[in-house]
């Protein structure tokens, strides 16, 4: 088939969105986790035989580009031994995976008349809220190795001509990531398997769909339209490319290097992420070139090849124009160089937890700030995780749980419109978990969530406001938190000021066991005559010989708050709030809370009044609305 009917070029790319949306629907719906059925942490696609991705619905970016990376694994791990009934299960960054507890599960498709013959891929990829390793939630920011981040599965036929291999699972889950030290297995098991299942149910869901389609168009109009989608895909980036070294080659001075585009920025430990685009505008093609780029870290910022990609995709598949679903195609033109050992191109056994979540958003940063199409977003998800459970101090294993999120910020202004406060930005695009849901399920308390006004970067349009978000602990459990853009700021383009950092603080209330409140046991206070004839600016000296302790025998908990030196006599203490910085694991009692504020983001252009009477910046509106997995359904009950 040479002719291309652009109807049918629409529908089709339709046709395909619809059937990946139907398949996250019934992910969603089958789901019983938080992190998927009411955070939507998932994504689902549709792969052609070689593994590129086709079509999928707008799910979570930084799943969709880097998925077909872990079907052409699989593809070339199995080859030929692939039977109808098949499905297999992968989250290794050596497999095409982002971060451990992203697993995708892929379902091949065979040809109804031959099964034989691979049609095309169904896969699903879902963040599992808990898959062991040293902390609850399995996003410790404290990992050095991928052996503290939980499972690690390379490759596992999950479903081997239709049977479900649950052992084959709970050992690959719970026991072998146990083996290593200090690590536990997945603490909550049974979650993690049940929507592994609704993973699998969307794949079949998929399978049907195509299936269907296939027997109303037949299999090579289906096949010849899905190479015209992705062939469309590609001359839309191919002209935008040209547009853009035509314009820089119009307007820059420098003719000689108008068809290059530099960046850089920094991540908060310093670490650069540099890039170089090489634009052919005769060809519309362009090299993204990271040489310069740190080393790899000893933390888990480093980033999988595949989640670099991903990057790169979703800034030029944003940058468009036109509407065209994102595809494999918007890669051909583009060949993205990534210097080995780099924090881009980490090691096998290198964590890199964080650099699907973090560098990824700095990845971002750096593409669109060399495009300049923005200013800098809030560039961090801020991934927030409790729990308990896992290997107590004596090595046993007490069971628990896990709960994950990822908090919103601002996004950056552009060149002609404001920035958006209190969203979740870029890589990420994701719920925050609901309230009702969070506090029913989970013993904490949520005080506050709101924006933190006036932390947008100003300009002639003004970033967007982060936000402020404080739980409060009701049992003793582990808090961490993983995050960036707390002590660099997210920058402002053509003048705009920068958006505000983040910070995180841990409010501490006074408790005995930790030298926190003064203990019962010394309730000795100073001599009021013991300092007579001091100066009155000199600090209260006691009469620590009234503790009954030789002086050199002393310890903190020995003298009473009040007699501390630089502590008033009068003064109270009843918490304690302490800045934990960007990655920090707490281990937070009853009463104790949390308080994270994210970034803001960037502004763009100076400020048309130096008062700022002109610049309203965005527009906030306040309301309530029933959000959540129930009330979707609902709706979606009423509507038929």
């Amino acid at each position: 088939m040479s002719e291309v009917d652009p109807i049918l070029l629409t529908l089709f790319a339709n046709r395909f969105m619809g059937v990946a949306e139907a398949m996250g629907r019934t992910l969603q719906q089958t789901a019983i986790s938080t992190n998927i059925k009411e955070r939507l942490d998932f994504s689902c696609a549709l792969f052609a035989p070689d593994g590129s991705l086709v079509a999928n619905a707008p799910f979570i970016p930084i799943h969709l580009g880097s998925m077909s990376f872990a079907v052409r694994f699989q593809m070339r791990l199995y080859r030929d031994s692939v039977r109808p009934g098949d499905v297999f299960m992968t989250n290794s960054p050596l497999a095409g995976g982002s971060h451990l507890p992203d697993i995708t599960i892929i379902t091949p498709v065979f040809d109804p008349n031959d099964d034989q013959k691979v049609i095309f891929f169904t896969a699903s990829r879902g963040h599992h809220a808990d898959i062991g390793g040293i902390l609850p939630g399995s996003m410790p920011p404290t990992s050095t190795s991928i052996f503290d981040e939980g499972a690690n599965i390379v490759s596992f036929r999950i479903v081997k001509e239709g049977n479900f291999d649950r052992e084959g699972l709970y050992e690959r889950m719970v026991v072998r990531p146990a083996h290593y030290e200090g690590s536990s297995g997945c603490r909550c098991f049974r979650d993690v398997e049940s929507d592994l299942r609704a993973q699998i149910a969307a794949n079949h869901k998929g399978i049907q769909l195509l299936h269907k389609m296939i027997e109303e168009y037949t299999l090579p109009t289906v096949h010849a339209y899905m190479n015209h989608i992705r062939d469309n895909a590609e001359q839309s980036v191919r002209n935008f490319l040209r547009g853009v070294a035509r314009t820089r080659r119009e307007h820059d001075q420098s003719a000689n290097e108008s068809n290059i585009l530099r960046a850089v920025d920094y991540l908060d430990d310093g670490s650069a992420i540099q890039l170089k685009v090489i634009i052919n505008e005769d060809t519309g093609a362009a090299v993204f070139d990271f040489t310069g780029t740190g080393p790899e870290v000893r933390g888990n910022l480093n980033a999988p090849v595949s989640v670099v990609h991903s990057a790169v995709i979703y800034c030029l598949r944003s940058m468009l124009g036109s509407d065209i679903p994102l595809n494999a195609g918007c890669l051909v033109p583009v060949e993205v160089i990534i210097p080995p050992s780099s924090l881009l191109s980490p090691s096998p056994t290198a964590a890199v937890c964080g650099g699907n979540v973090l560098t990824s958003q700095r990845i971002v940063d750096v593409v669109l700030k060399a495009f300049e199409a923005c200013a800098a977003s809030q560039g961090c998800t801020n991934n927030l995780t409790f729990g308990a459970g896992g290997k107590d101090a004596d090595g046993n294993v007490v069971a628990g749980w896990g709960y994950y999120e990822t908090i919103a910020g601002g996004s950056g202004a552009g060149p002609n419109w404001h920035g958006t406060s209190g969203v979740h930005t870029h890589i990420t695009n994701t719920r925050i978990g609901d309230v009702e849901i969070l506090e029913r399920r989970y013993p904490v308390i949520l005080h506050e969530f709101g924006l933190r006004h006036g932390t947008g970067g100003d300009g002639e349009f003004r970033g967007g406001d982060g936000v402020r978000r404080v739980l409060e602990a009701c049992m003793p459990m582990r808090f961490s938190i993983l995050s960036e853009r707390r002590s660099r700021a997210p920058y402002g383009m053509h003048g705009g000021a920068d958006g505000a950092t983040g910070r995180n603080t841990w409010v501490k209330r006074d408790k005995a066991f930790d030298d926190d409140a003064e203990s019962s046991a010394h309730p000795i206070r100073p001599d009021p005559t013991a300092n007579e004839g001091a100066a009155p600016d000199e600090p209260l000296a006691p009469d620590l010989r009234a503790l009954g302790k030789n002086p050199e025998d002393l310890e903190f908990r020995d003298i009473p708050r009040s007699a501390r030196l630089g502590e008033s006599s009068a003064a109270t203490y009843t918490t304690r709030e302490i800045n934990i910085g960007g990655k920090a694991s707490l281990w937070m009692g009853p009463g104790d809370k949390l308080v994270i504020e994210t970034p803001g983001g960037g502004g763009w252009g100076i400020p048309k009044d130096a008062d700022g009477s002109d610049k309203p910046g965005p527009n906030h509106k306040y309301g309530w609305e029933a959000r959540g997995s129930v009330v979707e359904r609902e709706r979606a009950q009423a509507g038929f």
